[in-house]
C-alpha cells in the first residue's frame, strides 16, 4: 500500500513538471489509458422547471431572507425522492427551517405525494410530518424491515426518526428508538448503513460543529472568521469547536444503541462534517464511510470487519485536493464516471474552489483527477448538491451541481458574489473528460439563479430519464424535468433484500452493456444532505440488453444475463427477477 501511495505522488510530480505544451496530449494517455475515444456531439437533455405547475409551491423558509446572523441559517437543508406509499411513483420530501424571529406559520418540512400525472399533492399534515425547526439532512431506509421506507432527519437541535406506518402516515419514534440526546447538537449528514452486515440498518450521523445560538459570535470585522471580503458575515466554521460523529447500532427490535466510542467513530472529530456517503471504497464487501468536511480534511472511515473503523482519508487521497490543499467540502456523491467498474467520488466546494473528482483504483486508493477531467473551473459560487448520473442515457454518467450564497449580505455590496446563482451541468465526453454546458445548452432553466442547497435525483414521471428536485433557500423548490433526447436505451434496477436489509442499502451492482461496464451502489444519502430515487438507473446508449451482477450486503452474488432494456427490473435477493408488481 505504501508503494502504491508513493507511485501516485510521484506521478503527480511528473505531471506538474510537464511543459504546458505537452500536458494536454500526455495527461489523457497517462490518466485515462484504455478509455474510449471522445464521443461526437449529439443532442443532450433539456431541463424544464415544472415545480409550480406540479404543485411544489410552498416557500422553504430558512433563516432571514437577505441577512444571515449565524452559520445555522446558512447551510440550509436537503431533500429526497422516495416512494413512501409503495405505488411505484417517486414522492418528494423537502426539508425546511425557520427564522430567528417571526417564523412564518407555514414554515415546515414538506411531503408531496406523486399523483402519477405530473403533479403532486402536499400531504405533510396528513402524513404527520409538520415540523418547524432547523432541519438539515435526510436519509431514507427501511430500518425495521417491514417493507416501507422510513425517514431519519438531522437538525440543529434534536434529530428525528420517523417510522413509516404503511398507511400514508409517519410516527416520530425517536424516543422509543433510543435516539434522544440531552444537549443541542448541530447534526448534518446521515446515512443508514449495515456496517456489521447483520441484515439490520444501522445509522451514522455526522455533526458539523458545536454552537449555542444564545452565546454564539455574530458578524464582526474584528474576528477573522466573522467577515468576508470586507463585509461582516456569519462566523465559522473556523474558530468554532469541532463536534463528534455518532454511530448507532440497530438492535433488530426497533431500537438503537450508541456504539460511537467502541467503534472508534467518536475519536474522529478533527473536522467539520457535512454530507455522508456509505459505500464499499476498497471492494472488500464491507461498507466504508466517507464524510465530506468543510475547511478541514474530509474523512474516510475504513471498515475493520469487527465493528470498528480506522480513519484513512489522508493516506488514501481524499482528505485534501491533489495539490494538498484544504477544501471547503459541501456535497459529495459516488459514481463510475470512467466506466472502469470502480466507485469514484465527486465533491462540491466553497467560493473560488473548483469541485473535486477522485478516481478510485478499486482498492480504495484515490487520485484527484479534477484537472485531467476538465473540471478545474473555479466558481464564484458555493456549490452544494451534486450527482454523477447519466442524464441523456448515452451510457456515460454526467455531472450536476447546485449553487447558492452563504453570505447574502455580501451580495448587497458586491455583484461578484451574487445571492442567487445557477446550477451547472457537465457532459461526459466518453474519454474521461467533461464539458460544461452553458448558455441554455441543457435548457434555460438550468441557468436561472436560485439559492440552491440539497438536490435529489430520480425519475418522478417514470419516463426513463433522471429528473432533479432542489431545495432552494427562502423560495419554493425547483423540479427540473429531464427531456432526454430519443434513441438511447436505459434500464432501472430495484433491489429488495431478504437476508440483507430490506432496502438493499450497500448492494453493489455491475452492469455490462455494449462493451462497457458501470458500477453503482445503493446509497442512503448522497448529493448534499439528500437522498435519491432507490431505483438504480443506467443509461445504455444503443445497447438493447444488459448483463447484471449484484453483490448483496449479505455477500451473495447473483448474475442475470441479457436483460432487455427500457424497463424497471425488480431483483429480490435469492429469488432473481420478480415479475408483476414492481414494488413491495
Amino acid at each position: 500500500m505504501a508503494n502504491a501511495n508513493k507511485r501516485r505522488w510521484t506521478r503527480r510530480r511528473l505531471l506538474r513538471a510537464l511543459p504546458a505544451t505537452l500536458a494536454p496530449a500526455v495527461l489523457p494517455r497517462l490518466l485515462h489509458a484504455g478509455a474510449p475515444a471522445p464521443k461526437t456531439a449529439a443532442p443532450f437533455s433539456r431541463f424544464v422547471d415544472v415545480a409550480h405547475a406540479a404543485g411544489l409551491t410552498e416557500t422553504m423558509v430558512y433563516g432571514d431572507i437577505d441577512y444571515f446572523t449565524y452559520i445555522v441559517e446558512s447551510m440550509a437543508a436537503g431533500c429526497a425522492f422516495f416512494d413512501y406509499d409503495n405505488d411505484g411513483w417517486m414522492d418528494i420530501f423537502i426539508l425546511g427551517g425557520r427564522r430567528l424571529q417571526n417564523t412564518p406559520p407555514n414554515a415546515s418540512n414538506r411531503l408531496y405525494k406523486n399523483n402519477r400525472d405530473g403533479t403532486f399533492t402536499d400531504v405533510t399534515a396528513k402524513a404527520g410530518l409538520l415540523d418547524t425547526g432547523w432541519a438539515q439532512g435526510v436519509c431514507v431506509g427501511d430500518y425495521n424491515n417491514d417493507g416501507f421506507e422510513d425517514l431519519f432527519l438531522t437538525y440543529y437541535g434534536q434529530n428525528r426518526l420517523y417510522r413509516n406506518n404503511g398507511d400514508g402516515t409517519f410516527t416520530d419514534v425517536t424516543a422509543k428508538a433510543g435516539l434522544l440526546h440531552p444537549a443541542t447538537r448541530y447534526s448534518t449528514g446521515c446515512s443508514f448503513v449495515d456496517y456489521n452486515r447483520d441484515g439490520h440498518l444501522d445509522l451514522f450521523v455526522s455533526n458539523y460543529l458545536e454552537i449555542d445560538l444564545a452565546t454564539a459570535p455574530k458578524p464582526s470585522m474584528t474576528e477573522p472568521s466573522c467577515n468576508y471580503q470586507g463585509v461582516p458575515v456569519i462566523c465559522g466554521p473556523l474558530g468554532l469547536p469541532k463536534a463528534q460523529n455518532y454511530l448507532y447500532r440497530n438492535n433488530g427490535d426497533g431500537t438503537f444503541t450508541d456504539v460511537s466510542k467502541e467503534s472508534g467513530v467518536a475519536g474522529f472529530r478533527g473536522s467539520y462534517g457535512l454530507n455522508v456517503l456509505c459505500f464499499d471504497a476498497d471492494e472488500d464487501g464491507w461498507p466504508d464511510i466517507f464524510v465530506t468536511c468543510d475547511a478541514t480534511p474530509s474523512l474516510l472511515l475504513m471498515n475493520n470487519h469487527d465493528g470498528t473503523f480506522r480513519e484513512e482519508g489522508m493516506f488514501r487521497g481524499v482528505a485534501l485536493s491533489g495539490e494538498g490543499q484544504l477544501m471547503g467540502g459541501m456535497g459529495s456523491t459516488t459514481g463510475d464516471y470512467n466506466l472502469d467498474g470502480h466507485t469514484d467520488i465527486f465533491k462540491t466546494h466553497f467560493y473560488t474552489q473548483a469541485p473535486g473528482l477522485y478516481r478510485n483504483d478499486g482498492k480504495g486508493n484515490f487520485d484527484d483527477v479534477t484537472v485531467a477531467a476538465g473540471l478545474n473551473k473555479e466558481t464564484r459560487f458555493v456549490c452544494f448538491g451534486c450527482e454523477i448520473v447519466d442524464f441523456d442515457n448515452d451510457g456515460y454518467p454526467d455531472i450536476f451541481m447546485t449553487s447558492g450564497s452563504v453570505y447574502p449580505q455580501v451580495a448587497r455590496v458586491s455583484s461578484r458574489i451574487p445571492a442567487r446563482s445557477p446550477s451547472m451541468v457537465f457532459r461526459n465526453r466518453g474519454d474521461g473528460t467533461f464539458t460544461e454546458l452553458v448558455h441554455g445548452e441543457a435548457g434555460t432553466d438550468i441557468d436561472k439563479p436560485h439559492c440552491g442547497r440539497g438536490a435529489a435525483f430520480g425519475d418522478f414521471d417514470n419516463d426513463g430519464d433522471i429528473d432533479i428536485v432542489i431545495m432552494n433557500v427562502n423560495e419554493p423548490p425547483s423540479l427540473l424535468r429531464n427531456d432526454a433526447p430519443p434513441g438511447n436505451n436505459w434500464i432501472k434496477i430495484f433491489l429488495e433484500g431478504t437476508k440483507s436489509n430490506r432496502s438493499a442499502i450497500g448492494a453493489r451492482v455491475l452492469v455490462h452493456y455494449g462493451g462497457n461496464v458501470q458500477v453503482q451502489e445503493r446509497l442512503s444519502q448522497s448529493s448534499f444532505l439528500s437522498s435519491n430515487d432507490p431505483r438504480l438507473h443506467f443509461g445504455l446508449g444503443s445497447a438493447a440488453t444488459a448483463d447484471i451482477q449484484v453483490r448483496w450486503p449479505s455477500g451473495l452474488v447473483e448474475s442475470h444475463q441479457a436483460v432487455a432494456c427500457n424497463q424497471l427490473v425488480t431483483l429480490r435477493e435469492g429469488e432473481g427477477i420478480v415479475k408483476g408488481r414492481p414494488f413491495r
